[in-house]
């Protein structure tokens, strides 16, 4: 009796894998759903609306989230030829709602998530838009002889924080726009760069932070107004990149300390609690690799291994903090993995990350970076990708199809 049962089952298990549209991911124009054939995780796309569309950048947080049960919403940027604008998604409804409506190419990917506000820049203008009245206002324009970028706010909606490079090294940029060109010219120059911040209801800026070197990664604590990470950039085993300074006292604080030589850490990014800054960490380059994380207060480090083809180039952490995920990379990445083109899930165990691959991303062509970001509820990592020829945002489910 037990065989034809087995046979029964397996019978069961294929005709629903079918119906599911059990298919290789990408390489030809997909469904709106299906199982990927490679890990049997169903896939569908949330951005289902024509042009291109992009997700936010891995450490920006993108979603509304829910009062009740109306579903949570995701911002995204749509583009038709040179304009673009935001627009949410409903996570749970799929249903798209178009946020801004500029002419030109809407900028800045920062939610004040205490009154769900888009800020964003136009050219040298800040403009505040209420995701759910539509509500727009202009906040602040930069003068003509201090041109920055906003890139967070902090978690009270009191301040918008940026950098803002010196002319020269402007001109570097524009004299060499790949990254390949520029990155070390940039670097080598030491040109003067401020972090800053604007008040949002006075429009004030201030300058808080001045050094001769190249600053980016800009991002506001989740949790504690006063906190705002940032980082040296440059070639990652040349700097000790991962920095916060109080904007209040000025205290500047390094959060890693390289220990040997051509160590890299980078790619960082706050825990959803504000407790713990994470990153890549690898020691050194290209051979030993992790997930770490610092303890904001304490300095304290945690440090998770995992393999060469399990390396992305972005991770990030579940609200439950009990879960990673991870974008992976083909083999021109500092890794050289041979075998790491997947979205993955990891699970620390003791002082290592288990992997399970969530999607097969061979069509998929890392120029663009997919940019993982975990649904609220956990259940789903979400990413953007080109497998179908065109930008698009989709999400996978974490739970195994069988």
């Amino acid at each position: 009796m037990k065989k034809p049962i087995t046979i029964v089952f397996t019978a069961i298990i294929s005709f629903n894998l079918q119906a599911q549209s059990l298919l290789e991911t990408g390489g030809q124009k997909m469904p709106d759903e299906w199982i990927d054939n490679a890990t049997h995780h169903k896939v569908i796309k949330l951005t289902r609306r024509e042009g291109s569309n992009g997700s936010f950048y891995f450490h920006n947080n993108p979603f509304i989230l829910q009062t009740k049960k109306e579903g949570d919403r995701m911002l995204f940027y749509g583009s038709n030829k040179a304009v673009q604008n935001a627009y949410t998604v409903n996570l749970k409804t799929l249903a798209i709602d178009q946020i801004t409506f500029s002419k030109g190419r809407v900028s800045s990917e920062i939610i004040g998530h205490k009154y769900n506000n888009l800020y964003y820049q136009i050219k040298d203008s800040v403009f505040v838009t209420n995701i759910d009245t539509k509500a727009t206002k202009l906040i602040f324009v930069f003068p003509e002889n201090y041109k920055g970028g906003i890139a967070t706010i902090n978690a009270d909606e009191t301040f918008l924080g940026g950098a803002k490079a010196s002319d020269e090294q402007k001109e570097i940029s524009k004299k060499y726009p790949e990254k390949k060109d520029f990155f070390d010219k940039i670097f080598d120059a030491h040109l003067p760069n401020d972090l800053f911040t604007i008040n949002i209801k006075t429009g004030e800026l201030k300058v808080i932070h001045t050094e001769n070197t190249w600053i980016g990664h800009v991002q506001f604590s989740p949790t504690n107004p006063e906190i705002l990470m940032f980082c040296h950039e440059g070639p990652w085993h040349k700097v000790d990149r991962i920095w916060h300074i109080n904007i209040n006292t000025k205290e500047v604080k390094l959060m890693h300390k390289r220990t040997m030589d051509m160590e890299i850490a980078g790619h960082e990014w706050f825990a959803p609690d504000g407790k713990t800054i994470w990153y890549d960490l690898q020691q050194p380059r290209a051979v030993n690799f992790f997930v770490a994380g610092t303890d904001v207060k304490t300095g304290e480090e945690t440090k998770y291994k995992l393999t060469r083809d399990e390396w992305s180039i972005h991770f990030n952490i579940s609200n439950d903090l009990k879960h990673f995920c991870g974008d992976g990379g083909n083999d021109t990445q500092v890794a050289k993995a041979k075998d790491g083109m997947w979205i993955y899930y990891f699970t620390p165990q003791a002082d290592s990350l288990q992997a399970e691959r969530l999607v097969n991303m061979k069509n998929h062509q890392y120029h663009l970076e997919p940019n993982v970001h975990f649904s609220p509820d956990g259940k789903w990592v979400i990413f953007r990708a080109n497998f179908e020829g065109e930008e698009n945002v989709y999400a996978v489910e974490v739970k195994r199809f069988n």
